[in-house]
């Protein structure tokens, strides 16, 4: 249990490492956010794949496939839902000198709200990583998913103190987004201790959700600046180092 709680802190707290990187270097560029971003999102495809989706097909018994594609398609229509019912931005647009303050601000906050969302279900994949009783690929997981949590608390400052938030308040902001995230962490561990019998669906339902995630926003996000070579490349860098990882832990 101690280790899963340093773990749900540890994913949380990339987004406070982010922000704080994020104050010093105010000014990120696009190139540099999207090559980061990128990387990150080859690292938790491996997660996804390696860590939960394949386990859940080697823990699913009989109905092994039927479990993991329902598992993968419930994450995925659970963000989905999620993302019709509450307002939020998938990503920030830049300030325009001429829009209202407050206009700015609103496009901020549903920004942030984004992060959050996602925060959820991220947590909760690492802490149903656990549930299977492989700390070394639960631990991998955890890392892919806190690497992608530090290019996320960079991009949030910028705007933020732009838009005329207090850099305490943005601080704030922040940490409540990484606090998502250890929330989640909980949720998905006590999920699959106290019913160990949704462990298969319960692992292929986080690796859903992290797909609907690198799918629907951070591949978008990293091809809309001409940095697509080098954000693909990143990618496959972030999926192969996470291959080699994985291989030689087991």
């Amino acid at each position: 249990m101690e280790l899963v709680l340093l773990t749900a802190i540890g994913v949380g707290g990339a987004t406070v490492i982010g922000a704080i990187i994020g104050f010093m270097f105010r000014e990120i560029s696009h190139r540099f956010s999207d090559i980061v971003l990128s990387f990150a999102a080859g690292v938790m495809l491996s997660a996804a794949v390696l860590g939960l989706i394949l386990p859940s097909v080697e823990y699913g018994g009989k109905y092994a496939l039927l479990v993991t594609v329902a598992g993968i398609f419930t994450g995925a229509l659970s963000l989905n839902i999620i993302d019709k019912l509450v307002p939020h931005m998938h990503k920030f647009v830049g300030t325009d000198s001429e829009q209202h303050p407050d206009a700015n601000l609103s496009k901020v906050l549903l920004f942030v709200t984004a992060i959050a969302i996602h925060n959820l279900p991220e947590g909760i994949a690492a802490g149903v990583g656990f549930g299977s009783g492989d700390s070394a690929r639960a631990l991998m997981i955890a890392g892919g998913i806190a690497l992608q949590n530090i290019p996320e608390g960079m991009v949030i400052i910028g705007p933020m103190l732009a838009s005329g938030v207090t850099p305490r308040k943005t601080f704030i902001c922040a940490m409540l987004t990484g606090l998502v995230e250890v929330i989640g962490t909980l949720i998905g561990y006590f999920a699959v201790s106290v019913a160990s019998f949704i462990l298969p669906f319960a692992l292929a339902f986080a690796g859903g959700t992290m797909l609907y995630v690198i799918s629907d926003e951070m591949i978008p996000e990293t091809h809309a600046h001409g940095s697509e070579r080098g954000a693909t490349y990143a990618l496959l860098a972030g999926f192969c180092i996470m291959l080699i990882s994985d291989v030689l832990l087991g």
